[in-house]
């Protein structure tokens, strides 16, 4: 086809997508897709089932900088224009069913992400994140949500390594090293829920009560973890069956952690990806656990799958919900002072960001995930307290089965609620999705009227508003209640006044949560009212306490506080790694370096040690601590310079952020920027670059 041809076409359609492509409507395809990981390149094919349903001039489907080998439309080769972002061919004459195939090549500069750890096969991982990045980068597909189709997947990979995506695997075939790995979807979705993940990956085999199958994923390297990571997920899943009312909708249910992924997970229909970073064991379960990332994405599986948001203004129709539920399952697990306790600090922060002018309307679609997820969850809690719990479950249900694999907006959802309760939603939709505002009071009242330990609380707040400070008794309040929770808030809130016989009572109390909120408030050893020796050795207790959040905050103020016994915590606390981001490890190192006079035989040693963990092969989290620990105490090794760099051009946006704003801070220095320009010579073009831009004035 000649030029002014292409051109046509090009402008002709751009003007008649929006109303042609309705009258087209794309059923199932099959997709057959090879990762080639040293090019970082995706080879494949696809096969879309599609009917005309009024007459059109021309068809689009979304391909972002793919590269088209061939392209057949009812079996027969076609001529097609390649705007950069989506394939253009002109439509068949015919109405009714119609089939397209494309043959491409696409080298995705995000939605595919090829992870190396190091030069083993085994260590290469592949996965994907459709959502805010647009599945059309490596799958030619549609970036509106409104468009649903059933998605079958064949995936090539190493036979070494194990394949997960959408739906159920069928069969697998294995042939010179390569398997194909097929899998089948039997239900339509949006195709930013497409999704697939590659590695050395080994399984959990569970079911549901129902008898859904959970496949629960981990590198062998994590095995130990496996428990600590999943616990709950079947209590979970078959809490949000029975609670939700709806029986789950898809085949399967598959859950995958990857390294450095973007968020902390992500809700792919029937296989959630999610963060290596929540592979945890027994002893960082209380500090950092998988639960409620685990409950909010298996929720989604309802909300924001089986019923897909029209645009980002019904966004709420996803995260509201999903948190919501996610909240729900954690109050079905740890009980109601927990649940209220958390419902009220997120109260707290939203009423202040309202009360600063930062408030957003649950109908914007700009506004921030705070808004979306948080205030999203409360407008269901007091939604729920308005209508009863019997009429609110009914609307939820008739809202799900009547909307089942089909766009929704929040005006559906209120309907819903609206025919089930006999109640005008109207001024619901005012006072929680449309105003900026968080009705504070209204919140305050519900929390007080349902938790006894937060009407504590606000008895507790109203005393010392109108009492002098001598005649305050936190004594009292303290052994008014047993909740942890109330403990935690005491500590947190009033470390600063509370009398020495409050803190040996919480040192005493054993309790792991209380005990680190002690070694993570701003009370200090030496900042207690009255000082003492017995205090130092309970402060010094806590770096036997189960919690390497305790460890970590209880090592460094020891640390800093008492210089004649740095040794001795030092000593104590060498092997501990602490969390997956090696958080006690790494403080560890750094003080040690610094340490006058400790193994200074092994300082050269542990100096490799620190600045080896700012390594590619490690996740973000590490290298990013690792970066901050080596910057603080003057330590960066030239190979660190050089991760830095590489580091700068990272997927993860806050990781390649935090690391731009290092390199300006150190070529600040002359020292710093003459050995960052001498490293030069080791960076490839782009990264010279990159680092040029970064340091010119």
């Amino acid at each position: 086809m000649r030029l002014f041809q292409f051109m046509f076409l090009f402008v002709f359609t751009l003007s008649l997508f929006a109303q042609e492509q309705s009258a087209v409507d794309f059923t199932k395809v099959e997709a057959e897709i090879t990762p080639i990981f040293n090019a970082e390149e995706i080879w494949g094919s696809v096969t879309y089932d599609f009917a005309i349903k009024a007459k059109v001039d021309s068809i689009f489907v979304d391909a972002i900088n793919m590269e088209f080998l061939y392209a057949s439309l009812d079996k027969k080769q076609i001529e097609y224009s390649n705007t950069g972002k989506q394939i253009v061919f002109k439509a068949p004459e015919n109405l009714g069913e119609h089939q397209l195939f494309l043959r491409y090549v696409a080298k995705p500069k995000q939605t595919v992400y090829f992870i190396e750890k190091d030069s083993s096969l085994l260590s290469k991982q592949f996965w994907t994140q459709g959502q805010g990045k647009y599945t059309s980068h490596w799958l030619p597909s549609f970036d509106d949500m409104t468009e649903k189709v059933e998605f079958d997947l064949i995936l090539n990979a190493d036979e070494e390594h194990t394949v997960i995506a959408n739906g159920k695997l069928i069969k697998k075939n294995t042939e010179e090293g390569l398997t194909d790995w097929h899998f089948d979807m039997t239900q339509p979705m949006s195709s930013y829920l497409v999704a697939f993940a590659i590695g050395n990956f080994e399984k959990k085999a569970l079911k549901s009560s129902s008898g859904v199958p959970l496949e629960l994923y981990y590198e062998p390297k994590d095995s130990l973890n496996v428990e600590p990571t999943y616990r709950y997920t079947k209590e979970v899943f078959d809490f949000l069956e029975q609670e939700i009312g709806v029986s789950y909708p898809w085949q399967n249910y598959k859950q995958v952690p990857v390294q450095d992924f973007l968020y902390a997970g992500m809700e792919n229909t029937s296989v959630t990806i999610f963060s290596n970073s929540y592979m945890v064991d027994s002893t960082a379960f209380v500090d950092k656990n998988y639960v409620n990332v685990n409950a909010h994405e298996m929720a989604h599986q309802w909300f924001g799958n089986l019923v897909t948001e029209q645009s980002g203004k019904h966004h709420w129709l996803h995260e509201g919900f999903a948190t919501y539920y996610a909240y729900l399952a954690e109050q079905h697990l740890f009980g109601d002072d927990y649940f209220y306790w958390k419902l009220y600090e997120t109260a707290k922060t939203l009423h202040n960001l309202s009360e600063n002018g930062g408030g957003e309307a649950l109908t914007d679609p700009n506004a921030n995930s705070l808004t979306f997820y948080e205030k999203g969850a409360w407008a269901l809690v007091m939604l729920k307290d308005q209508v009863g719990d019997k009429f609110f479950k009914t609307g939820i249900q008739n809202y799900l089965k009547k909307y089942q694999f089909r766009n929704i907006t929040i005006e559906d959802f209120l309907i819903e609620v609206e025919l089930a309760s006999g109640q005008k939603m109207a001024g619901f939709r005012e006072k929680w999705l449309e105003s900026d505002e968080f009705p504070w009071g209204e919140v305050k009242e519900k929390l007080r009227r349902e938790s006894e330990t937060l009407a504590i609380v606000f008895e507790m707040e109203n005393e010392f508003k109108k009492a002098k400070s001598d005649d305050l008794d936190y004594e009292a309040y303290w052994d008014k209640t047993n909740s942890v929770y109330f403990k935690q808030y005491l500590i947190k809130e009033y470390h600063r006044a509370l009398p020495t016989t409050v803190i040996e009572k919480a040192f005493a109390s054993n309790n792991t949560k209380i005990r680190r909120a002690l070694s993570s408030s701003l009370y200090g050893v030496s900042g207690a009212r009255q000082s003492t020796e017995k205090l130092q050795q309970q402060f010094e207790s806590l770096l036997d306490d189960n919690s390497y959040v305790t460890i970590e905050n209880t090592l460094i103020k020891l640390w800093s506080t008492f210089p004649e016994k740095r040794s001795v915590y030092l000593s104590k606390t060498k092997d501990i790694i602490g969390l997956p981001n090696k958080n006690i490890r790494l403080m560890w190192l750094a003080l040690a370096l610094i340490t006058e006079g400790y193994e200074s035989e092994k300082k050269q040693k542990y100096y490799i040690e620190l600045n080896g963990y700012t390594s590619p092969n490690y996740h973000f989290e590490v290298r990013q601590l690792a970066f901050q620990y080596l910057s603080q105490i003057q330590a960066l090794s030239d190979e660190a310079l050089i991760n830095l760099v590489k580091a700068s051009m990272h997927h993860v946006w806050q990781f390649k952020k935090s690391s731009r704003n290092l390199l300006k801070e150190l070529s600040e220095s002359n020292e710093y920027k003459e050995r960052l320009e001498s490293i030069s010579g080791f960076l490839n073009s782009e990264e010279k670059e990159t680092l040029n831009k970064l340091l010119s004035p």
